[in-house]
C-alpha cells in the first residue's frame, strides 16, 4: 500500500506538509499543494481511516448486526439505518449472526477491535451474556427489534404481542375456530410474543389455548416453512388457519400447500408477519402484520448517533416500541370450509 511517507517521498516535501494538504489545504502554499495533489492522484493515495480514528478517538463506522440478512426485513431495518447514518456523514457496516449466539460473539469482539462508533443490534444471544460482555468495551449501542431495560442502553421494537393478536382475531373474525402457529425457535422473544398474542385474541374470544397448536421450526426462512408446511397437511384434523411467525415461513408454507393441490385461502387461510415486498407478489398475496421496518432502523440510528455525538452527555436512554398494524390481502379473506 501506498503511504504518507511515500507521497512526501515523490512530491519532495515532508510528512506534515502532506498531512495539511489532506486536512488543512489552506496551509499550504498553492503551488505546493498542487504538486502534492498530483503525486497523491499519481501514486493512488488513500489515507488511513483507521489511523486517523485512533489518533480523533472516534470512528465514522456504525456496526449494524441482524440475525438474517438473506431476510427483506432486516434489508429494510438496514435501509432506515444507513438513511440515518449517511446524513450524519457516517457510513454503517452490514453483518449477519445467522441466528448463532457464537457467531454474534464474535462479531462483537471484531467490533470492539475495530472501535466502531456504535453498534445497532438485533440480539441472537436470549442470555444477555454477549451484550453483558460488550459493555465494558464502552461502545455504546441500540438493541433493535427487542425490548431492553432503558437502564442497560436504547431499544427499538415493534409490540409483537399486539402484531400476533392481530393475526390471531383477524382470523377468529373470519370464522375459524382452530388456529396453528407456525414459528422459529421459541427462545426468540419476538416468536414468543406473537404466540403469547394470538393466546390473548383466543382468550378474548371465549376459547381455550388448545385452540392454537405449535409448529416450531429451527430457524425463520422458506425451507422452515415448506417444511412447517408438510407437517400441516399430516395434521388431524387439519386446520383451517395458519398465523406464520414471519413472511418467509409463511411464504414456506404457502409452497407446500400449493404442490399439494391445497387451495389457500379455499382450504386454509394463512397470514404472515412483517410484510415484506414479496407477501404482495406471492402467487395468492399474503395477509401480514406490518412492522414499520426503515423506522424502526433509522429511529435506532438516530439514538445511536447522539449518544455518540457532540451532545453525547445530554443523551438519556430510551426505550421506543412501535405499533404494528395488519394488512389484509387474498390469503386469508375466505370463511373456513367445513
Amino acid at each position: 500500500m501506498v503511504g504518507i511517507k511515500d507521497v512526501a517521498r515523490q512530491a519532495g516535501v515532508s510528512v506534515g506538509t502532506v498531512s495539511n494538504v489532506i486536512n488543512r489545504p489552506e496551509m499550504v502554499a498553492e503551488e505546493t499543494r498542487a504538486r502534492v495533489q498530483a503525486v497523491i492522484a499519481q501514486l493512488g493515495y488513500v489515507r488511513s481511516e483507521s489511523a486517523r480514528h485512533l489518533r480523533a478517538g472516534r470512528s465514522r463506522i456504525i456496526a449494524l448486526l441482524v440475525l438474517d440478512m438473506t431476510n427483506p426485513f432486516f434489508a429494510d431495518v438496514a435501509t432506515g439505518a444507513e438513511r440515518a447514518a449517511r446524513e450524519q456523514g457516517l457510513g454503517v457496516m452490514l453483518c449477519n449472526s445467522a441466528q448463532s449466539p457464537a457467531e454474534e460473539a464474535d462479531y462483537l469482539s471484531l467490533f470492539a477491535e475495530q472501535r466502531v462508533r456504535g453498534v445497532l443490534i438485533i440480539p441472537a444471544d436470549t442470555s444477555g451474556r454477549n451484550l453483558a460482555d460488550f459493555r465494558r468495551h464502552g461502545i455504546p449501542y441500540v438493541v433493535v427489534d427487542r425490548v431492553v431495560p432503558s437502564a442497560e442502553g436504547c431499544s427499538v421494537s415493534v409490540d409483537d404481542i399486539t402484531g400476533g393478536a392481530l393475526a390471531a382475531r383477524h382470523l377468529l373474525a373470519q370464522g375459524h375456530r382452530e388456529l396453528v402457529y407456525v414459528s422459529g425457535p421459541m427462545h426468540l422473544s419476538q416468536c414468543r410474543d406473537r404466540h403469547t398474542g394470538a393466546l390473548e385474541a383466543l382468550r378474548e374470544a371465549g376459547l381455550p389455548e388448545g385452540s392454537l397448536r405449535r409448529i416450531e421450526g429451527e430457524r425463520l426462512d422458506v425451507a422452515a416453512g415448506r417444511d412447517a408446511g408438510a407437517r400441516l397437511l399430516g395434521m388431524t384434523p387439519r386446520p383451517t388457519a395458519v398465523f406464520c411467525a414471519n413472511d418467509l415461513l409463511a411464504l414456506g408454507v404457502l409452497q407446500a400447500l400449493f404442490s399439494a393441490g391445497v387451495s389457500v385461502p379455499g382450504d386454509i387461510a394463512l397470514v404472515g408477519y412483517d410484510d415484506i415486498e414479496f407477501a404482495a407478489a406471492a402467487a395468492v398475496p399474503l395477509t401480514s402484520v406490518r412492522q414499520p421496518a426503515v423506522r424502526m432502523g433509522q429511529t435506532a440510528a438516530d439514538l445511536l448517533i447522539e449518544e455518540t455525538g457532540e451532545d453525547a452527555e445530554r443523551h438519556r436512554h430510551q426505550r421506543i416500541v412501535l405499533r404494528p398494524e395488519l394488512v389484509v390481502r387474498d390469503s386469508s379473506i375466505s370463511s373456513p370450509q367445513h
